[in-house]
């Protein structure tokens, strides 16, 4: 059993648990995700792992409830325990010294991207980070990222903090200014945001890295519920990934994978009286 820690919420409909989890904190590295089971008869889910403190044997998960189990989850306190955390899975981010990265995280993406951005920054690169949400209340980690960020923008659809648009509109704009060479763009978010920013940068004949959270039950490669389509090729994003080439992902094809099960949820979060996010 993994008990609870610590537990807060960070931004509306958005929680923030730390998990104690001695093994997993020790062997885990940035891009690397847990899959989880509530109990005897919950259903496993994939989380990014946030953040992670060896000493104290904590990972760190940040999840927003929009379905039946995190929602479940999102209920649980302090001193709870989990009834199963498998992990860490997945492989890790290859962090080394690229020169100029921008660091761009949408939504809940915003989470995973923080441990990448903290290491990238430790190797000495130079971190253009850019954060967008729909509105300043669902923006979440800014004072965290920009500690460790050479440069900071901030978009929210409605405009109700910084930049009023999208994500892409600021990476645009910097690309345009030609100031600096960019080195790398790494990019986590909404499946169209990665798409988006991934069409923009293959134009400009930037390396792109995204990280894929399709539809996932195992984590290890059997099930097969992962598949997603890289440069025409089926790949497991559980065991090949979860990150990979922005330029060679058939966004498409994941969009509509990950839409196969809205119906479903809706009716369990219904039979469960929960009111789903959309």
């Amino acid at each position: 059993m993994y008990q609870i820690v610590e537990k807060k919420t960070i931004s509306e409909n958005t929680k923030m648990m730390k998990i104690k989890a001695p093994l997993i904190a020790k062997k885990a590295k940035p891009g690397q995700f847990i899959i989880l089971r509530i109990d005897e008869k919950g259903e496993r889910i994939p989380l990014t792992i946030a953040d992670q403190d060896k000493k104290k044997g904590t990972i760190t998960i940040i999840f927003l409830e929009i379905g039946r189990t995190t929602k479940k989850l999102g209920s649980l306190n302090t001193g709870d325990t989990i009834k199963n955390v498998a992990g860490p899975l997945g492989i890790p981010s290859d962090i080394k010294k690229y020169g100029n990265v921008i660091c761009i995280g949408g939504g809940v993406g915003i989470a995973p991207l923080y441990p990448i951005i903290k290491a990238l920054k430790e190797k000495n690169n130079y971190i253009i980070s850019i954060l967008g949400a729909k509105n300043k209340k669902l923006l979440i980690l800014e004072k965290e990222i920009k500690k460790i960020s050479d440069e900071l923008h901030i978009t929210t659809d409605d405009g109700s903090k910084g930049h009023h648009g999208f994500v892409s509109d600021i990476l645009q704009q910097i690309l345009n200014k030609k100031q600096k060479k960019i080195d790398l763009v790494m990019a986590i978010g909404p499946v169209i945001m990665m798409k988006v920013i991934s069409n923009i940068t293959k134009k400009h004949g930037i390396k792109t890295l995204v990280s894929l959270n399709p539809i996932m039950i195992d984590g290890t490669g059997m099930c097969g519920g992962c598949r997603v389509i890289i440069n025409g090729k089926t790949k497991f994003a559980c065991v090949d990934g979860p990150e990979f080439d922005g330029h060679q992902v058939d966004y498409d094809n994941l969009i509509l994978r990950n839409q196969r099960f809205i119906q479903q949820e809706k009716e369990a979060c219904k039979h469960h009286n929960i009111t789903t996010t959309t």
